[in-house]
Protein backbone atom coordinates (compact mmCIF):
# COMPACT_ATOMS: atom_id res chain seq x y z
CA UNK A 1 0.00 0.00 0.00
CA UNK A 2 1.60 3.39 -0.86
CA UNK A 3 0.90 6.49 1.66
CA UNK A 4 1.20 10.65 0.82
CA UNK A 5 1.39 13.28 2.69
CA UNK A 6 1.14 17.02 1.84
CA UNK A 7 0.53 20.20 3.41
CA UNK A 8 -1.58 22.96 1.93
CA UNK A 9 -0.90 26.54 3.56
CA UNK A 10 -3.64 29.38 3.58
CA UNK A 11 -3.47 32.70 4.97
CA UNK A 12 -6.45 34.10 3.79
CA UNK A 13 -7.00 38.47 3.48
CA UNK A 14 -10.34 37.86 5.27
CA UNK A 15 -11.14 36.98 8.93
CA UNK A 16 -14.13 35.02 6.84
CA UNK A 17 -13.52 32.81 3.77
CA UNK A 18 -13.93 29.84 1.51
CA UNK A 19 -11.51 28.66 -0.59
CA UNK A 20 -12.24 25.85 -3.22
CA UNK A 21 -9.18 23.25 -2.73
CA UNK A 22 -9.83 20.78 -5.38
CA UNK A 23 -7.05 21.51 -7.87
CA UNK A 24 -4.57 21.35 -4.87
CA UNK A 25 -6.14 17.94 -4.01
CA UNK A 26 -6.18 16.74 -7.19
CA UNK A 27 -2.53 17.55 -8.01
CA UNK A 28 -1.55 15.93 -4.95
CA UNK A 29 -3.40 13.00 -5.46
CA UNK A 30 -1.47 12.71 -8.57
CA UNK A 31 1.70 12.95 -6.94
CA UNK A 32 0.67 10.39 -4.90
CA UNK A 33 0.93 7.81 -7.90
CA UNK A 34 -2.18 6.33 -6.04
CA UNK A 35 -4.92 4.95 -8.48
CA UNK A 36 -7.34 2.90 -5.93
CA UNK A 37 -7.58 4.30 -2.25
CA UNK A 38 -8.86 6.80 -0.14
CA UNK A 39 -8.24 10.51 0.13
CA UNK A 40 -8.32 12.72 3.65
CA UNK A 41 -8.37 16.56 3.64
CA UNK A 42 -8.31 17.43 7.37
CA UNK A 43 -7.76 21.47 8.58
CA UNK A 44 -5.51 21.42 10.97
CA UNK A 45 -6.50 24.41 12.76
CA UNK A 46 -9.37 24.58 15.30
CA UNK A 47 -10.83 27.60 13.39
CA UNK A 48 -11.01 26.40 10.41
CA UNK A 49 -12.68 23.75 8.52
CA UNK A 50 -12.67 21.53 5.53
CA UNK A 51 -15.74 20.10 3.62
CA UNK A 52 -17.51 19.12 0.77
CA UNK A 53 -20.43 20.98 -1.86
CA UNK A 54 -20.81 23.32 -4.32
CA UNK A 55 -18.69 26.03 -5.63
CA UNK A 56 -21.92 28.57 -5.90
CA UNK A 57 -21.43 31.87 -4.84
CA UNK A 58 -24.87 32.51 -4.02
CA UNK A 59 -24.32 29.48 -1.70
CA UNK A 60 -21.25 30.44 -0.11
CA UNK A 61 -23.20 33.64 0.83
CA UNK A 62 -26.07 31.79 2.68
CA UNK A 63 -23.66 29.70 4.43
CA UNK A 64 -21.77 32.86 5.53
CA UNK A 65 -25.12 34.40 6.89
CA UNK A 66 -26.47 31.06 8.04
CA UNK A 67 -22.98 30.48 10.42
CA UNK A 68 -23.17 34.09 11.65
CA UNK A 69 -27.09 33.67 12.55
CA UNK A 70 -25.72 30.59 14.36
CA UNK A 71 -22.82 32.11 15.80
CA UNK A 72 -22.42 35.73 15.61
CA UNK A 73 -19.23 37.95 16.03
CA UNK A 74 -18.83 39.53 19.29
CA UNK A 75 -16.33 40.01 22.07
CA UNK A 76 -18.63 40.11 24.76
CA UNK A 77 -20.86 37.29 23.47
CA UNK A 78 -18.58 34.05 24.71
CA UNK A 79 -17.28 32.99 27.65
CA UNK A 80 -14.16 32.02 25.58
CA UNK A 81 -13.61 35.36 24.72
CA UNK A 82 -13.32 36.28 28.47
CA UNK A 83 -9.65 35.17 28.07
CA UNK A 84 -8.35 37.62 25.88
CA UNK A 85 -9.33 36.06 22.47
CA UNK A 86 -11.73 37.35 20.30
CA UNK A 87 -12.84 33.79 18.26
CA UNK A 88 -15.33 32.17 19.99
CA UNK A 89 -17.45 32.14 16.81
CA UNK A 90 -14.86 30.63 14.87
CA UNK A 91 -14.43 27.23 17.02
CA UNK A 92 -18.07 27.40 16.90
CA UNK A 93 -18.47 28.18 13.16
CA UNK A 94 -15.57 25.15 12.59
CA UNK A 95 -17.57 22.97 14.55
CA UNK A 96 -20.75 22.68 12.46
CA UNK A 97 -18.94 22.96 9.10
CA UNK A 98 -17.07 20.07 9.91
CA UNK A 99 -13.23 19.31 10.67
CA UNK A 100 -11.92 16.92 7.72
CA UNK A 101 -13.47 15.33 4.75
CA UNK A 102 -12.35 11.67 2.97
CA UNK A 103 -12.90 11.22 -0.63
CA UNK A 104 -12.61 7.97 -2.52
CA UNK A 105 -10.44 7.61 -5.26
CA UNK A 106 -11.16 5.70 -7.98
CA UNK A 107 -8.68 5.20 -11.56
CA UNK A 108 -6.81 7.78 -9.90
CA UNK A 109 -9.51 10.16 -9.42
CA UNK A 110 -11.07 12.21 -6.64
CA UNK A 111 -14.24 9.68 -6.96
CA UNK A 112 -16.94 12.78 -6.58
CA UNK A 113 -20.51 13.30 -7.16
CA UNK A 114 -22.42 15.78 -9.23
CA UNK A 115 -21.11 19.46 -8.53
CA UNK A 116 -18.96 18.15 -5.60
CA UNK A 117 -15.73 20.15 -4.64
CA UNK A 118 -13.98 20.48 -1.38
CA UNK A 119 -13.57 23.54 0.38
CA UNK A 120 -11.74 25.40 2.81
CA UNK A 121 -13.48 27.51 5.67
CA UNK A 122 -11.51 30.05 7.34
CA UNK A 123 -13.57 32.02 10.17
CA UNK A 124 -10.52 33.36 12.06
CA UNK A 125 -8.44 34.46 9.29
CA UNK A 126 -5.38 36.61 8.46
CA UNK A 127 -2.88 34.42 9.48
CA UNK A 128 -0.76 31.37 8.26
CA UNK A 129 -3.16 27.67 8.75
CA UNK A 130 -2.63 24.38 7.55
CA UNK A 131 -4.39 21.89 5.81
CA UNK A 132 -3.34 17.93 5.58
CA UNK A 133 -3.69 16.01 2.41
CA UNK A 134 -3.41 12.34 3.28
CA UNK A 135 -3.82 9.74 0.70
CA UNK A 136 -3.34 5.77 0.98
CA UNK A 137 -4.31 3.32 -1.31
CA UNK A 138 -2.62 1.32 -4.33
Amino acid sequence: MKTYTEYLWFNTRKRHDFVNITPQVEEALGKSGVKEGLCLVNAMHITASVFINDDEEGLHQDFSRWLEGLAPFGKDRYQHNLTGEDNADAHLKRTIMGREVVVAVTKGKLDFGPWEQIFYGEFDGQRRKRVLVKIIGE
